[in-house]
């Protein structure tokens, strides 16, 4: 099987009725990025923070994955796939994909403030006092700006052996995940999809642009793929 490696960004997941990432005027939720995203303004304001992702889980919980993300489940009897995502939620493991890498964390997962291997499921709300086996509080599992990008690595040999790289849903503005295209081989078709693409066909060799939506746009590249 051919590997087909795909990127997603909020943009997949926005039909899904989750807001993406930052809006124009530079916010999320209504919050400044800094504050909710940062370990400055966790540390400045923890308990307003993990508010903050209590919010997030909670909707998340109540949403359900969309059409674009089974289109890339089924993508799995004809492809060896392998998911790449900036995005936190779940939808992707519960439309049925089974090879996700996460760049970003995830929602339903908290860790250890000070050992970062200790990870656990969390579908409640974590308030200042849950604490983990070290006695250390536990906080969100989300990379945020200014820290490392754990699973970067592994994204980058990922991408490096793709047949074939789709992006949906991502401007590929936010590094370092943006920076993941330049590490497939020579010629790799790439397929990218976006109602508004950021991109050009003389930006990438063999790039195919989708101007649509993650759900009817990857109804559209089942197509191209032949499938």
């Amino acid at each position: 099987m051919k590997k087909l490696v795909i990127l997603t960004g909020a943009g997949i997941s926005a039909e899904s009725g989750i807001n993406t990432f930052r809006d124009s005027d530079g916010l999320w939720e209504g919050h400044n990025v800094m504050e909710v995203a940062s370990p400055k303004g966790y540390s400045k304001n923890p308990k307003m923070v993990l508010d903050f992702y209590n919010k997030r889980r909670k909707q998340l919980l109540e949403v359900v994955p969309n059409k674009a993300h089974f289109n890339l489940a089924a993508l799995e009897n004809n492809f060896n796939v392998k998911i790449i995502t900036q995005n936190v939620d779940d939808l992707h493991e519960r439309a049925g994909s089974s090879k996700i890498t996460h760049l970003h964390g995830e929602l339903l997962k908290v860790r250890s403030s000070i050992d970062d291997n200790e990870v656990l499921e969390w579908r409640k709300n974590l308030i200042l006092g849950d604490l983990c086996s070290k006695k250390s509080q536990l906080r969100p599992h989300i990379v945020w700006f200014g820290e490392m990008v754990p699973m970067l690595d592994k994204a980058i040999k990922i991408t490096a052996e793709a047949d074939i790289l789709v992006i949906i849903g991502t401007s590929m503005q936010v590094y370092p995940a943006a920076s993941l295209v330049n590490y497939i081989k020579p010629n790799t078709p790439i397929y990218f999809i976006d109602p508004k693409p950021s991109v050009s066909k003389n930006d990438f060799n063999n790039l195919t642009i989708i101007k649509d939506v993650a759900s009817s746009g990857t109804d559209k590249l089942i197509s191209y793929l032949k499938i």
